[in-house]
């Protein structure tokens, strides 16, 4: 197979650590990280040092996030990949082996990355969505108050069109 990335780099990423394989025309070297900011910021002089253009890691829960806000910030290539995308070699699943596997498919151009909006796309969608969370939760809270209120046989929704009113 044609190798399409010279320089490569898999992550296995967890949420406490993260397993970083970086396979080049010299070798390969593999590294483990804690996922605290101090130490995500070793992986990307890591990543930097071996001169990396490419990073490709599997989608973990949000644990993807706050590694490619990081890339995204030094200007390197990454591709955030869905886990099922890239079948594992058979036999004893190590997260060394999971990195190494990542970083290769990645050199040869094997993998196909998920979409990731831009910083400030992410951003809004997510004070969009906890708007809508908080908006949701007054209004578990305002049909509490009247379900309360009906169980008191205090019948102010009879009377008045909002219970949370001014005038109830």
């Amino acid at each position: 197979m044609d190798v399409v990335i010279e320089r490569a780099c898999g992550m296995d990423v967890h949420k406490d650590n993260i397993t970083a394989c970086i396979v080049t025309p010299e070798g390969k070297e593999i590294q483990t990280f804690s996922t605290k900011t101090v130490f995500l910021l070793q992986l990307v002089d890591w990543v930097k040092q071996h001169n990396c253009t490419h990073v490709a890691m599997e989608s973990t829960s949000v644990y993807w996030k706050p590694i490619v806000n990081l890339l995204e910030a030094e200007d390197i290539e990454f591709l955030v990949v869905n886990a099922q995308h890239m079948k594992a070699v058979p036999g004893r699943k190590t997260d060394v082996k999971d990195a190494e596997w990542i970083a290769k498919l990645l050199r040869h151009g094997l993998l196909k990355a998920s979409y990731i909006p831009d910083r400030n796309q992410r951003e809004l969608r997510e004070l969009v969505r906890y708007r809508r969370s908080i908006i949701e939760e007054r209004a578990r809270q305002h049909n509490r108050i009247q379900k309360v209120l009906e169980g008191a046989n205090i019948k102010l929704g009879s009377v008045v069109s909002d219970v949370l009113g001014v005038s109830a």
